[in-house]
């Protein structure tokens, strides 16, 4: 984080102070006076010693004199003192700096004194990384991940199918520890994700994991990772299972094909499956939820100046017994998607208390291809309740837990939470 204070004018007065040690280290101390001549070449030696001493003593005068002249012009003026860091940076720094990456800094760290995890500053390189993610193609390692807001550890939330990770033997609930040597906890989670994770097709990446205590070290290959970030399928009953992984541009439309696919194959009621939903484009949810629900408010978000806007439903709606299943990792949109379900009674909500992420991230392109994304406002579910920092609780708390036994892998049989679920909307 930024918090730096302006210190010319102190540096200026400790560096003449290392000079008046200097002289009192090299003070020659002399024994009690022999009869003996001094030596010609000792005065010399003296003479030049005093001329380098008295030289060091006026350029560090000039030195002060200088940076005394340009804090007078910082005064109120912080656009030139700006401009000063970066002329004592070049000036005195022992090493030569790239100024792109000295201006960069500079602007990352406008954002990170913001003391937000989600405001930041991009370059046009990483915004148009992040907006590859965003629209759900990038390069990368192909899983889901979320940072734990208590010890900044970077989670595995999912594990893409047919992906470096699945193929490296990652599994949901590893810590990633490292990447290349950088540890997760130092970075943001996007920083982290988009510096050392993401990256061109076929480079390697070294992973250093922790599973339940123990680490372990894994090669993997990057590979272009398209998301789909809809899965379903009918289970027993005619009830369909559709699971949201994140809402990028296109899964509304992910969506609506899933359910109408069910809806032709005779499905009566439904399952949505949020766990480890981390969240994504606002749009895309209250698109999904306007599809679902009757007219009304889903959500509405309010601005520091207290200037509201609605996003809302029209009278089309879907008519089906509905579940939706959440945990501590379903937030941001997902939990959007949940509380517009809770609050217009349309469905059960099975699982754990979720993230309770309930800000709303706005994204400026500047004229150079960079970019900004700026926490502007904080969401409400319909009923007026803003969830950050607390979550939603479901109508049903339930852990989870693996039914089946250790050589097992995961079936629906297995799952006690969409087992719950099942049995609610068969009653």
């Amino acid at each position: 984080m930024m918090n730096e204070e302006f210190e010319g004018t102190n540096e200026s007065v400790n560096k003449e102070e290392e000079v008046e040690e200097v002289k009192k280290d090299t003070h020659v101390e002399v024994d009690e006076p022999r009869p003996k001549k001094a030596h010609k070449g000792v005065f010399t030696a003296l003479h030049v010693f005093i001329g380098i001493i008295v030289g060091i003593a006026i350029t560090m005068a000039i030195s002060k004199s200088y940076i005394d002249t340009q804090n007078a012009k910082l005064m109120g003026n912080s656009d030139y003192k700006l401009s000063y860091l970066e002329e004592l940076i070049n000036a005195y720094y022992f090493n030569d700096v790239d100024q792109e990456t000295l201006q960069n800094g500079a602007y990352h760290g406008v954002f990170d004194s913001l003391e937000d995890p989600y405001s930041q500053y991009f370059t046009p390189e990483e915004y148009e990384e992040y907006s590859s993610v965003v629209n759900g193609n990038f390069g990368g390692i192909g899983a889901g991940l979320q940072k734990d807001a208590d010890t900044g550890e970077v989670v595995v939330t999912k594990v893409y199918e047919d992906s470096p990770a699945e193929k490296g033997g990652i599994k949901e609930g590893d810590i990633i520890v490292s990447a290349d040597g950088h540890k997760g906890v130092n970075y943001s989670l996007e920083d982290y994700v988009s510096k050392y994770l993401r990256g061109d097709e076929g480079t390697e990446v070294n992973l250093v994991i922790d599973r339940e205590g123990e680490e372990i070290e894994l090669t993997l290959v990057r590979d272009i990772i398209e998301v789909e970030t809809v899965a379903y399928k009918m289970l027993d009953n005619n009830i369909g299972y559709i699971q949201i992984s994140q809402f990028t541009g296109s899964t509304d439309k992910e969506f609506e094909k899933a359910f109408e696919d069910l809806e032709s194959q005779g499905m009566t009621s439904v399952i949505y499956d949020l766990r480890n939903n981390g969240g994504g484009i606002v749009d895309t949810a209250t698109n999904i939820l306007d599809y679902l629900l009757p007219k009304g408010t889903v959500m509405y978000t309010m601005d520091k100046a207290g200037n509201r806007h609605d996003y809302n439903s029209d009278a089309s709606h879907k008519e089906i017994p509905t579940v939706v299943l959440v945990n501590g990792n379903t937030a941001s949109s997902a939990e959007i998607f949940t509380g517009a379900i809770r609050d217009f009674k349309y469905g059960t909500i099975i699982g754990t208390q979720t993230y309770g992420k309930g800000i709303v991230q706005t994204s400026f392109k500047l004229q150079d291809d960079s970019a900004v994304k700026l926490t502007t406002h904080k969401y409400y579910t319909p009923s007026g309740e803003c969830i950050h920092g607390q979550g939603i609780t479901p109508d049903i708390v339930l852990e989870y837990e693996f039914l089946g036994g250790e050589d097992d892998e995961y079936a629906v049989e297995f799952d006690n939470q969409l087992q719950k679920a099942l049995e609610v909307l068969r009653q």
